[in-house]
């Protein structure tokens, strides 16, 4: 049974927006920079052909993400375009390799950051990025908890406690 409050806000509403905002990144669908960045690591490992390629992203993503082909041989064709890779036929397939310069922007796009299926580090925080989303989900498992078997007035003073405290954690981004 979902419990609203008397101003129609819905407390499975914000449990769902706290367990959107701490879920991982990653998704189906990924920005032009990524599908690039992932083809030039995955051929620096080995040449491939386009579905290898998609397998191997699938596979380094624990298929969090799987590439479609319309997105991996239109990129393809643009790092050849850019001198980056060279395709040999072999047998009915198009192999795809580096070149020295795709080498050397494969290894650029490593060292520059996380690689599209690492975890991302924001401003040099480490592993103090690991508590909020942790401290999050576990915000969100107790909305639920109060939302399921809380009685109304229970469920509106946690959506006041909710509203209080997205109030307060912008207020931190809001300091100098």
């Amino acid at each position: 049974m979902r419990n609203a409050s008397p101003a129609g806000f819905d407390l499975w509403e914000a449990v769902d927006g706290l367990r959107d905002a701490f879920a991982p990144r990653m998704s189906g669908r990924m920005g032009r920079g990524d599908i690039r960045t992932a083809i030039l690591a995955a051929l620096a490992e080995e040449p491939m052909h386009g579905y290898q390629i998609i397998q191997a992203i699938e596979a380094r993503t624990r298929g969090m993400w799987k590439p479609s082909p319309g997105s991996i041989y239109p990129t393809l064709q643009l790092l050849a375009d850019e001198g980056l890779v060279t395709a040999e036929q072999v047998g009915e397939r198009k192999v795809y390799s580096l070149t020295d310069a795709g080498r050397a922007a494969a290894e650029e796009a490593s060292s520059a950051g996380p690689l599209p299926w690492e975890p991302r580090r924001h401003h040099g925080h480490g592993d103090r990025m690991g508590a909020l989303p942790k401290a999050g989900a576990k915000l969100a498992q107790a909305a639920a908890q109060v939302a399921h078997s809380g009685t109304p007035e229970q469920t509106e003073r946690a959506v006041a406690i909710i509203d209080e405290a997205r109030r307060k954690l912008y207020a931190i981004l809001a300091e100098d």
